[in-house]
């Protein structure tokens, strides 16, 4: 028996018991969500909670799958896998099933898969894969550029497909590449960028010009090459103010309506109480029942089953992108405590074991991990609760869904595999 073998039950098993609560909790409150009259049986097909525990069930064959594979094999593999994935995306142009708008999935006899949920893990094997290329230094600007360019293919591919939530995704890996070495400034310039749009949207361009002045030009006082660099900060002020102007553009004449009241309502922009009171009754009702229903739980909750606004269906995709305003209804603040904190505990879990790794491709690939499912959860829950702009994204491991809970699940245990076969790393 080799080490490989003898190593193959010894997995990290604090990352296994938060993924058996995490999908066990989440179930329970699928059926809250989904069930129709009283709950005769768990295995109710007719019913949505009866269908996810049949996709549970398929969950733990997908496991042992992925943790019987040589672990080796992940990265041997992981352009072939990143390649088909991509192909997948570009199939549903022409094969592709249009739900809510969205040319997002597959249609096989009555059930549907999205592809783009596995498109995260094969970008996560790519990343990690091309990163770990004793060639690849992501100090070199072509080094970024072909970085850059894995994330953004399935990112168009995906936007194309009118799946504006699942495209912001793909920024998680920006911490990734940080972590391996991009400078802070890129940083930076994310950071400015969110803040100039903001600013333009809320308070106009020469308002945001303004502020970009002030603040570019109080840092140009405090260096001490003045000279050298009053060309630059008139030059960056420049491009905020170009950025800005491009800004408010794409949300006057890109965005669609719907992603405009969005936004609008976010920022509170809409001044008509007229408008304002349609976008309520349109755009923004799941978001305003949603925080009814997570306010009316208390502290302790109402108790499982017991939710009025649940159990009256006041949510609409409350077993989906609203499934944790189930949550704060029925099980309280405690509930969406302990649901925060386990998703909390398995993020550090990942980054703690991502930086004991031996070989990079796995600590890359663990960080990618624990990025995709921070930016899940807390665009998440962001959302539910009012806190950022309505976008259509699921909360791992909890929506309902097959392709959702089998894609964040073999983005988990490749990494679990990964982490096992560390020590015949050295």
């Amino acid at each position: 028996m080799n080490r490989e073998t003898h190593r193959g039950f010894k997995f990290d098993w604090v990352i296994i018991i938060l993924f058996l609560l995490l999908v066990t909790f989440g179930w329970l409150n699928i059926m809250s969500a989904s069930h129709v009259g009283e709950i005769q049986s768990y295995f109710d097909m007719n019913q949505l909670y009866g269908k996810h525990l049949v996709f549970l069930g398929l969950t733990f064959v997908l496991i042992i799958l992925i943790l019987s594979i040589e672990a080796k094999f992940y990265e041997r593999f992981a352009s072939i896998i990143y390649i088909v994935a991509m192909l997948s995306l570009v199939g549903l142009f022409i094969f592709g099933k249009d739900v809510n708008g969205a040319r997002s999935w597959y249609g096989i006899g009555s059930m549907t898969i999205q592809p783009s949920e596995f498109a995260k893990f094969a970008t996560a094997l790519a990343v990690a894969k091309y990163m770990s290329d004793l060639q690849t230094d992501m100090n070199a600007l072509k080094d970024q550029l072909r970085a850059v360019a894995i994330i953004v293919l399935p990112a168009i591919l995906i936007l194309l497909q009118n799946d504006a939530g699942s495209t912001l995704v793909y920024a998680s890996f920006f911490f990734v590449f940080y972590r391996e070495g991009l400078q802070q400034i890129y940083l930076a310039i994310a950071l400015s960028a969110i803040i100039l749009a903001v600013l333009a949207l809320k308070f106009g361009i020469l308002i945001t010009a303004i502020v970009a002045a002030v603040s570019i030009f109080g840092i140009y006082f405090f260096r001490r090459k003045k000279r050298a660099s009053v060309i630059q900060s008139v030059i960056i002020l420049l491009i905020c103010i170009s950025f800005s102007s491009g800004v408010k553009l794409f949300y006057d004449h890109v965005l669609k309506p719907h992603q405009q009241n969005r936004i609008s309502l976010w920022l509170r922009l809409e001044k008509d109480p007229t408008k304002l009171e349609r976008m309520k009754k349109e755009e923004a009702y799941n978001l305003i029942q949603s925080e009814k229903a997570i306010s009316s739980g208390g502290f302790s909750g109402k108790g499982f089953l017991e939710g009025t606004r649940t159990t009256g269906k006041f949510v609409p995709e409350q077993h989906t992108d609203y499934i944790f305003s189930t949550v704060g209804e029925e099980w309280g603040f405690l509930g969406t405590t302990f649901v925060v904190i386990l998703f909390v505990a398995l993020i550090i879990r990942i980054l703690f074991l991502a930086e004991s790794q031996k070989s990079q491709f796995s600590r890359v690939y663990g960080y990618a991990v624990a990025s995709i499912l921070f930016i899940h959860f807390t665009i998440n829950i962001g959302m539910v609760m009012g806190l950022i702009p309505t976008v259509g994204i699921p909360l791992p491991f909890f929506s309902y869904g097959g392709s959702g809970l089998w894609g964040f699940t073999i983005l988990l245990f490749i990494f679990v595999k990964l982490d096992s076969n560390k020590i015949n790393e050295w």
